[in-house]
């Protein structure tokens, strides 16, 4: 069950797969996917199973045969460092989805060749970019322009529940202020950031299939 914002005359519908989006101009939004990211470890001797990244896929095919969007946005750290074999088969895995436009606003993570970049599906954007009333960048802004919305990710912002006794359970959530949306990360093999919750914040945990309004507790 996903839950809906506001931010002017733009409704903002926030999916328990963990993305945004807009019908209003057929838009989907995720961050921080890190595909590649098992590869990566395995490099390095940690022997991390790849099939953690399919799961990702597999969500991501979901959201695409569900919604049709005509565009989807990446806001950063789509694949985690240094090419590995894995960038094909992400490649190959979303040009399967020819109806829908795919861009990639680059990330800290985001430094593959430019060539590997050129020769994908993919639309890159260096610098943050306006979409109608919205400012997509990667990093949160430190400032934001009067009457615009902040998309953004990098954080892996995450909610800590505590139940009866000492139980307790952290989720991915994403953080709503009054001019930022920071997405949770997309990809399983990701952690999370706990955000300490302000007066002024709006936290949505994600649990399950259901996207739910954390209250503020001092």
């Amino acid at each position: 069950m996903h839950l809906d914002i506001f931010f002017a005359d733009t409704t903002l519908h926030l999916l328990p797969e963990k993305a945004v989006w807009i019908s209003e101009s057929s838009t989907l939004f995720i961050a921080d996917l890190h595909f590649g990211k098992a590869a990566h470890f395995r490099k390095a001797g940690i022997p991390i199973p790849e099939p953690i990244h399919y799961s990702d896929l597999q969500h991501i095919n979901l959201l695409l045969d569900k919604f049709l969007p005509k565009d989807l946005y990446i806001l950063g750290d789509l694949f985690h460092s240094e090419w590995n074999s894995q960038w094909e088969v992400l490649i190959q895995f979303l040009g399967g989805h020819t109806r829908t436009n795919f861009h990639l606003v680059k990330g800290n993570h985001d430094i593959l060749p430019a060539l590997a970049y050129r020769q994908s599906i993919f639309e890159i954007h260096e610098e943050p970019i306006e979409l109608g009333n919205l400012l997509l960048t990667h990093e949160p802004e430190d400032q934001v322009p009067s009457g615009k919305l902040n998309l953004c990710g990098h954080v892996h912002p995450g909610v800590r529940l505590y139940g009866r006794g000492r139980q307790a359970i952290n989720l991915p959530c994403f953080h709503f202020t009054e001019n930022k949306l920071v997405l949770p990360a997309f990809g399983r093999f990701t952690g999370l950031a706990l955000v300490k919750q302000r007066p002024q914040d709006q936290i949505f945990g994600i649990s399950g299939e259901k996207v739910i309004k954390i209250l503020y507790q001092e």
